[in-house]
């Protein structure tokens, strides 16, 4: 049988609950604005009634006010981190392409084509008066125009993967401090709720570090419950964060930091690299993948455009290993046309490191053999971790891998594809002719030494070295004209070179010929003579900039998609978690009403008990 005071109880249960929804609607008005809230919710459920012995066998107990929880929804949260992944990715390619594609744009005057076709304006004007030194000067001033437009070209690509590079650091720096944060947020959560409240502001907390990390990097979470020996719910919980295809960034309290590690000039990949590029490794020295093709979100398309070489990289087998101590030197068998071509060559200039049978080496130099289609690189054994023997042979080799993605690097290569064919076609005419003064003419086109000391000679990019290299020495950044017809423009090789006396001349010929200017206008305008791509030598804007603006396009089009599903996901997420206020309002007479009432009810068993105690003497 329930005591006098049962009623009194019950109504104090009612008085409790309503009490403690008022106050978690007044949280959730407060909040409304607030980034990250989730709306919180009072759980009651009805206490065991009590058994009376009576004909109507159990009596009510009241209310129990279980627990304050927050509304979420993790379907929709899974969903919305997914497409920030790509959203930031996508975000940050759109940025720098449109970068890109503004440096290539011609503006017209200092443009590509702008350039080129007052080089072919010079051109013609020199073919109509071959023996005239002030237009051989402004020649070799549209010439000159020509490589100052690569260098500088060159240069703007260089500091855009500078700043790239720069942007990896700082979201590396920033993953690591919001996989600090959450291991400390996982911490306080687990202190609060084993002692069996609910941590809803510090859940939020984190569910926001989280969303935020989901734009730098492909996240994933799990949350499992932890029981103690005897298989009860401690209360706590094991939340583990993983990044960039499943590796472990936060486990409970722990976690793992990230770290860059910047290339030394002897570690390039590519011949047109800046110094000091950044590798990613975990700081316990694993490697982190950051070309993981599982990876995802704004570090991914930072690394795409910093890398990213449309998927060609060297790569072959070593057929021939020679062991000699400190160094070694091994054989490569390329298969691929692009690696068959120095116009083409990527490889580093100042060594670099080779994969060779799963095992780093690094190379201090390297030849190629056009005949076998090889390349031969000297191995430095001390340096490396271990010697490179016989072992290896036949094994895979590599150099970094293939990005697929026309990044920085890619531009670079299409610029000194371009550079070395048309310099080394230019350079064929003019030496194969005669200057004004009839004696021998030499390059137009060259490339200074890296160091600033000089520059290449003839024989120098026509393999006096016996390396195979070649015009390989040439790239956007260096090539300009040569010292010589720079203070003389009469030295240009203008006139044909007629050996033999029973080979009938031209109208041309004399001290007026112009043979060879006319080669060079034909070549540039002929593809069968200069290819670029299939286009002739002038349509080098046209396809590098259709790749970029493209690549831009592209960008902006998977941009502006991802950007509309955030706006509807994030709609979807907040019509469950965010806090509406009309509904609030609602909420807010409800639980008023209710606490109205249990108030009532309360003062009316006051009246009961005092009818009850004092005036019938019970």
């Amino acid at each position: 049988m329930p005591s006098t005071f049962f009623g009194l109880e019950i109504a104090a249960s009612g008085l409790r609950a309503a009490n403690a929804a008022l106050n978690t609607t007044a949280n959730n008005i407060s909040n409304t604005n607030t980034t990250g809230y989730s709306r919180q919710e009072v759980k009651q459920e009805a206490m065991n009634p009590l058994r009376v012995f009576s004909t109507y066998g159990c009596a009510g107990a009241g209310v129990n006010t279980l627990a304050i929880e927050r509304i979420r929804e993790g379907f929709y949260d899974n969903k919305f981190r997914q497409n920030e992944t790509k959203l930031g990715e996508y975000d940050t390619k759109a940025y720098y392409c449109k970068m890109i594609e503004q440096y290539l744009e011609d503006d017209g005057k200092t443009g590509f084509t702008s350039v080129f076709d007052q080089l072919a304006i010079a051109l013609q004007s020199l073919a109509n008066d071959p023996d005239n030194d002030s237009v051989k000067m402004s020649f070799r001033s549209t010439a000159k125009s020509l490589t100052d437009y690569f260098n500088t070209m060159y240069g703007d690509l260089q500091n855009l993967q500078e700043d790239v590079n720069d942007e990896i650091k700082i979201r590396v720096d920033h993953i690591n401090s919001i996989a600090q944060d959450i291991a400390t947020v996982n911490k306080q959560i687990n202190v609060i709720e084993m002692s069996g409240s609910k941590a809803n502001e510090l859940r939020d907390k984190r569910d926001n570090l989280v969303d935020e990390l989901s734009a730098i990097v492909d996240v994933r979470t799990e949350e499992v419950p932890i029981y103690d020996q005897n298989g009860n719910d401690t209360g706590a919980t094991r939340y583990i964060v993983r990044i960039a295809g499943g590796q472990t960034l936060v486990d409970m309290n722990d976690y793992n930091q990230l770290m860059c590690v910047a290339r030394k000039s002897d570690e390039k990949v590519n011949q047109t690299d800046v110094d000091g590029l950044y590798d990613i490794y975990w700081t316990d020295g694993r490697n982190f993948g950051m070309y993981n093709e599982s990876m995802n979100g704004e570090l991914t398309g930072l690394i795409q455009m910093r890398d990213g070489n449309n998927g060609e990289y060297f790569h072959g087998k070593a057929t021939y290993i020679n062991y000699a101590g400190k160094t070694s030197r091994v054989t490569i068998a390329v298969e691929d046309s692009y690696l068959k071509s120095m116009t083409q060559c990527k490889l580093s200039d100042t060594g670099g490191v080779i994969n060779i049978g799963d095992q780093l080496y690094y190379y201090s130099d390297w030849s190629y053999d056009e005949e076998n289609g090889t390349y031969t690189f000297t191995i430095d054994n001390e340096k490396s971790d271990e010697p490179l023997t016989v072992v290896k042979l036949n094994r895979e080799a590599s150099i970094s891998q293939g990005v697929e993605y026309q990044g920085v690097p890619y531009y670079m290569a299409q610029m000194n594809e371009w550079i070395r064919e048309f310099a080394q076609r230019v350079n064929d005419i003019f030496t194969e002719g005669l200057t004004g003064a009839g004696e021998d003419a030499g390059i137009l086109y060259t490339g200074a030494y890296p160091n600033g000391t000089g520059e290449y000679t003839e024989n120098e990019l026509n393999d006096s070295r016996g390396n195979g290299k070649g015009y390989y020495y040439l790239t956007a950044g260096n090539v300009t004209v040569t010292d010589e017809l720079m203070h003389d423009a009469s030295l240009l090789g203008t006139r044909e070179n007629v050996d033999d006396e029973d080979t009938p001349g031209t109208e041309e010929d004399g001290v007026e010929q112009n043979n060879q200017v006319r080669k060079v206008i034909s070549m540039i305008n002929d593809v069968r003579q200069f290819s670029f791509r299939g286009r002739t030598a002038g349509g080098f804007l046209e396809c590098v900039l259709s790749d970029a603006m493209l690549n831009a396009s592209n960008a902006d089009t998977f941009y502006s998609t991802y950007l509309s599903l955030e706006t509807n996901i994030d709609n979807q997420r907040t019509s469950i978690s965010g806090v509406d206020e009309d509904e609030e309002a609602l909420s807010l007479i409800k639980y008023e009403n209710s606490y109205t009432l249990a108030s009532k009810m309360i003062s009316v068993l006051t009246e009961v008990y005092d009818r009850l105690i004092l005036q019938t003497g019970v």
